[in-house]
Parts: structure tokens; sequence; C-alpha cells
């Protein structure tokens, strides 16, 4: 048996056990549809098509070091772009180079560049890649 209460003294009454519980079941599987829809398009839209990994550096000299990368496509007949950079002994990016890829045959491919830098370097490593190759990079 329910008791009326007067609205206007004890304000309105509160939901039933059963009506709380539903709307929390209800709010938990909205909240774990729209995570899993988030992650899915994540997914699709920055899935990586290209993958850059340092294979290795030399320090020549005080402005410059060498970097040696291995980029790895899906789709290795098109062409991609990488940055490969210097960094100094405090960890500051002191020298960068968009590096092109052009298409090939194989899926992984070695590249070597050479960065020039602001400040003595200490290390040479990849930035990232991409697929997006600026129109500048793509010879005509």
């Amino acid at each position: 048996m329910t008791i009326e209460r007067p609205t206007a003294r004890y304000g309105r009454q509160k939901l039933s056990r059963r009506t709380r519980r539903r709307v929390g079941i209800g709010l938990f599987l909205l909240i774990v549809t729209v995570g899993v829809v988030i992650a899915l398009v994540a997914f699709q839209r920055f899935g990586a098509d290209v993958k850059g990994e340092i294979g290795g550096y030399q320090i020549i000299d005080d402005e410059t070091v060498a970097v040696t990368i291995t980029v790895t496509r899906a789709d290795p007949s098109r062409p991609a772009v990488c940055i490969v950079r210097a960094r100094s002994i405090n960890g500051d990016e002191t020298g960068r180079r968009e590096i092109l890829v052009p298409p090939s045959t194989a899926t992984s491919v070695v590249i070597d560049a050479v960065v020039k830098s602001t400040k003595p370097p200490v290390v040479g490593d990849i930035y990232g890649c991409g697929m997006d190759v600026p129109g500048y990079l793509v010879a005509p």
C-alpha cells in the first residue's frame, strides 16, 4: 500500500526501486553503446594505414643527424609522408624534415634522411607518418 504525501509540503515522490533500476540499466546501456560507436568511428578514421618506425640514427656533426626509418603501408601503391626530427639534450625538437615515401611494390621500405638542427642534436627520431601527402612534396 502506497501512502500519498502532499506534494506541496514534501515535494514529488521518489521513483520506485524497480523504476530506478530500469533507468540505471538503460543509462548504462546507452553509455556503453555510445562508447562503442565512438571507438569504431575513431578506429575507421584514425586507423593506421601507414606506420613508421625508427631504424637508427647517427649524429653527423653539431648541426646534422642522419635518421633511418622503416615505413610499412597497407597499400604500398599510394605515396606517404613521414616526419623525422632532431632533438637536443633537453628533448626539444630542433630540426624537422618531411620525407616523401614514393609508391612501391613492397609493403615495407627503408628510408634514410638527413635532418638539419638549430642546436647540437643528441637523437634523431620519427614524429609520425600519414597518407595525406602535401602537394609540394609530390613531384610534378
